[in-house]
């Protein structure tokens, strides 16, 4: 069965999660250097079956676009072109790095390790923007 692959899109680092087969959880996969996010999604698309790529749409509190709004519409259309026959979302992602931090603290991560490890911080806030996404299937 296939799965849905999301993407929180950042300057440097792209936090990626992916579902089970059944796409019932949403799990952190992976995060990668942003100049290498359509190399990684295309071998990892190439090996695993994905239906659909979900992407972290970023705007500020009252809706307007910021200053990530513009790269992740770009990166919308890249991916469009890449994998024309995926169906690619944008999902609503204010507040995730937000929560993304509580969860983390939530299971125990000492400030030191977040702090070392602000990968994983990425990789969660993609694994938030793929449950909201499952939420509303």
């Amino acid at each position: 069965m296939a799965r849905v692959l999301a993407i929180d899109l950042g300057t440097k680092r792209t936090g990626l999660a992916v579902t089970d087969p059944l796409k019932i959880t949403a799990n952190p996969l992976e995060t990668i250097e942003t100049d290498k996010l359509l190399t990684y999604l295309q071998a990892y698309c190439a090996k695993e079956e994905v239906e659909a790529l979900v992407l972290g749409h970023p705007t500020r509190l009252n809706g307007q676009d910021n200053e990530m709004t513009p790269k992740v519409l770009k990166l919308k259309e890249d991916l469009e072109k890449t994998f024309p026959n995926k169906k690619i979302v944008l999902i609503d992602e204010r507040f995730t790095s937000k929560m993304a931090m509580q969860t983390m603290i939530a299971m125990g991560s000492k400030k030191k390790d977040r702090k070392e490890k602000a990968g994983n911080l990425d990789k969660v806030s993609a694994a938030i923007i793929l449950q909201s996404y499952l939420e509303r299937q």
